[in-house]
């Protein structure tokens, strides 16, 4: 192990956990804050635009308020499997990857509760509301003068120095000054990014009908969760643009003939807190229904363990190792945007058409918690910098058969960038289709698809030097079950 120039260990782990590595940033805050698709079987089939249906256990996710429309006591039951498919360039060179999940993401309870007259319904349940499977592969060749290994050495990363990378550059004085490396980027560049997890909320709900035909209700949402991503990145001379003859650091001979680094870094976060929905609806007539909700921020807590692990390899025969490997960890809070959504449907004749529309605000994403006053400002003045309002859009049919009980259903759901210089191919697209059917009087089954495709991409290190451009594609099939009693 080679010795550290200034730093103790404590102090290094200190160091690296402000590092930009473990900074938390913009891109934690939106993963929280930005919502999925998941709901329920029937609502997924009609893309999602149920804000004004929601008369089952659903409206725990949309509009409560919808809960009042409800006549017989129900359980609901949702299983969701999640595709994630990741075609990703890097340098001219494609890899695809892909991932899956499964899980069951509803199970619920609602009970009308007797009247004098119009309706009270309560529902208790739990929804699994975010879905945080992601997955990417990469590799090619970065011509360019930039790798990794400067981006550490230049920030005076003891990384670097520790696996014999980087060597330090003293003055006259012998005070040391900075880091340097002999390292001149042409490497082949290599890595894989897993993420997985996601949100689950607990929840109780209730709803009244006020007036004849106007309804309101609340969900309170007690949140937890977990979210994990691991990465492991390779830089590799396989041009030899760095020989036997050259010494990564000029004080120790077993740093020539440099051959590979690896770097390997986790996420893991435990996530809990809380939030609510507050809906109304109105039904207009017979064949319209308008409904709006206001969804309350989120108010996160985050517990984050850090680890670091690294390697590099020399012709030699040497191989400098990370020793002990770094964790760190942090706690800190995000409060998400507040959520403001409106809706209409219309029946007639065994048909309905929905459509809604869901307003928020990305600079509104804040750090609450959890830093010092100055940091967390600069966090959040990132946040307004760099984010956008957005207006996501919904639409649904839904089609009866005739004589038959059975439905079929379609639908489109648009969810633009949250980031204000992207174009539209960053934002979400997403085809649903689904059947449901009754079998006798107390069961109904659901199939509900969605197809969805939009563009990303990601920094290894600095901006736009060893960049991702990601073409993604994501299937979700989910199965409900209904049980009247």
């Amino acid at each position: 192990m080679k010795k550290i120039k200034i730093l103790t260990s404590t102090f290094l782990v200190l160091i690296l956990a402000s590092s930009q590595f473990t900074a938390q940033n913009f891109n934690d805050a939106l993963r929280l804050s930005d919502p999925e698709i998941l709901t329920s079987a029937r609502a997924l089939g009609m893309g999602n635009a149920f804000t004004s249906i929601s008369n089952d256990f659903t409206a725990s996710l949309f509009n409560p308020a919808g809960f009042a429309l409800i006549k017989k006591s129900e359980f609901s039951g949702t299983l969701n499997y999640n595709s994630f498919k990741n075609d990703a360039q890097f340098f001219s060179r494609n890899t695809n990857y892909s991932s899956t999940s499964t899980n069951f993401n509803q199970i619920g309870f609602a009970f009308p509760l007797p009247t004098y007259r119009g309706s009270m319904v309560l529902a208790f349940g739990y929804n699994r509301f975010k879905d945080f499977n992601r997955a990417m592969k990469f590799s090619g060749f970065n011509s360019g003068n930039n790798s990794m290994i400067q981006n550490l050495a230049f920030d005076n990363d003891d990384i670097a120095y520790e696996l014999g990378l980087s060597y330090p550059v003293y003055d006259n004085n012998d005070k040391y000054l900075y880091d340097d490396t002999f390292i001149n980027g042409k490497l082949q560049q290599s890595g894989n990014i897993i993420q997985e997890g996601g949100l689950n909320s607990w929840l109780f709900s209730g709803a009244v009908e006020i007036q004849e035909n106007i309804f309101v209700g609340l969900t309170i949402n007690i949140i937890n969760g977990d979210f994990k991503r691991n990465r492991d990145y390779w830089e590799e001379d396989t041009n030899n643009n760095y020989p036997v003859q050259l010494l990564l650091d000029p004080n120790d001979p077993a740093t020539a003939d440099f051959q590979a680094f690896y770097f390997k870094d986790i996420i893991r976060w435990d996530v809990s807190g809380w939030n609510g929905t507050l809906g109304i609806l109105a039904k207009m007539d017979n064949n319209i229904n308008i409904g709006a909700t206001i969804k309350f921020p989120k108010s996160l807590t985050i517990k984050e363990a850090y680890f670091v692990d690294a390697y590099a390899d020399y012709g030699t025969g040497k191989r400098y190792v990370l020793d002990p490997p770094i964790e760190s960890r942090i706690e800190y809070d995000v409060k998400t945007p507040y959520e403001f959504a409106i809706g209409a449907s219309y029946a007639m004749q065994g048909m309905t058409l929905s459509f809604d529309a869901n307003f928020i605000d990305y600079s509104r994403m804040t750090f609450s918690e959890g830093f010092d006053f100055r940091s967390r400002e600069n966090k959040n003045t990132e946040i307004i910098d760099l984010m956008k309002s957005v207006l996501n859009l919904n639409a649904g049919v839904e089609y009866i058969l005739p004589l038959t009980g059975i439905a079929i259903r379609g639908g489109f759901i648009y969810m633009p960038s949250p980031f204000k210089d992207d174009t539209s191919e960053y934002d979400k697209k997403f085809f649903t289709a689904g059947i449901g059917f009754k079998s006798g009087s107390r069961f109904v089954f659901d199939v509900g698809y969605a197809h969805g495709w939009w563009k990303d991409i990601g920094d290894n290190y600095g901006s736009n030097l060893s960049r991702t451009f990601q073409n993604i594609t994501r299937d979700n099939l989910m199965l409900g079950v209904k049980y009247y009693f």
